[in-house]
């Protein structure tokens, strides 16, 4: 293992890879058939914060409905280009973007796209749970009080459907006006993307959703990652070669602030077409 965590992958690993099955309209040329819908893209994305470069002249597609994960080394631009995807380098004074990032086909930091909008239909769910110190019916209702609201009937509704979808509300249920901060590590982490899926977004952003986790409560997100992704596009960041061979479809390879592979998830952790890319999937740094 190298020191950003990187996880050699062996044959066993390959054989979990298990992308979820495309249509055969997908698996066409490009000539017999349009690409997958993509949900967003980015186009020569590249993000300074003062004068260090972060990322550069990155351009990737994120498939529709799809699990895309950013995999690299400590450093090499991945949470920078996540945070990209939502416009959360805005807050960071120093941040500078430039290039494009399409969602449904419209920039969104073209100057008439509100930034809170696409933070809305883009959520983000970060490394480290954190929950507020609210019930947990509270925390999950916060984001459609902040929207504005304000039927009760809806607000319940809608809490327990996220609590549904985040797999969290069988055991919840019972105590919905208890202390969120009094739920176990993964129930939070199961608890914040409950709140981000409360004012439901068309994209769900994740930086290393379980590396704070034990194995089981890992296991238990990577399961909901799954099953999320029926519904949503998503986007997350590991240093776990093998969570990403478990759960994405696709993955996009970062090195040094550049995009030096993307493709199938499958064919990257088996048939890597960048030299670099196979160094490090295999261990041999990180």
């Amino acid at each position: 293992m190298g020191s950003g965590g990187a996880e050699r992958v062996g044959p066993a690993i390959v054989a979990r890879v298990k992308p979820r099955m495309m249509s055969a309209a997908e698996h066409r040329s490009p000539d017999e058939t349009p690409a997958p819908s993509f949900k967003m893209e980015t186009r020569g994305l590249g993000v300074r914060y003062g004068k260090t470069q972060a990322i550069e002249d990155v351009s990737a597609p994120i498939v529709r409905e799809r699990v895309t994960a950013l995999i690299g080394p400590s450093g090499c631009g991945k949470s920078t280009f996540l945070r990209a995807l939502n416009r959360m380098n805005d807050v960071v004074e120093s941040a500078h973007v430039e290039g494009t990032v399409l969602l449904d086909g419209q920039d969104i930091y073209a100057r008439h796209v509100d930034a809170v909008e696409v933070r809305r239909r883009v959520g983000m769910v970060f490394q480290r749970s954190n929950p507020f110190p609210k019930s947990i019916f509270e925390n999950v209702a916060f984001g459609l009080r902040i929207a504005g609201e304000k039927d009760a009937r809806k607000i319940e509704a809608r809490v327990e459907e996220s609590l549904a979808q985040a797999a969290l509300l069988d055991e919840v249920k019972d105590r919905l006006d208890a202390s969120a901060l009094g739920l176990s590590g993964g129930q939070q982490q199961r608890l914040c993307i409950a709140r981000a899926l409360a004012v439901r977004p068309e994209v769900v952003l994740m930086d290393e959703p379980a590396s704070a986790l034990d194995p089981i409560a890992t296991a238990r997100i990577e399961e909901l990652i799954r099953d999320l992704s029926r519904h949503y596009t998503l986007v997350i960041v590991t240093h776990s070669m093998q969570q990403a061979a478990r759960v994405s479809d696709f993955t996009a390879f970062f090195y040094l602030g550049k995009l030096v592979e993307y493709g199938e998830t499958q064919k990257i952790f088996t048939r890597p077409t960048q030299q670099r890319t196979e160094e490090y999937i295999t261990g041999r740094f990180g």
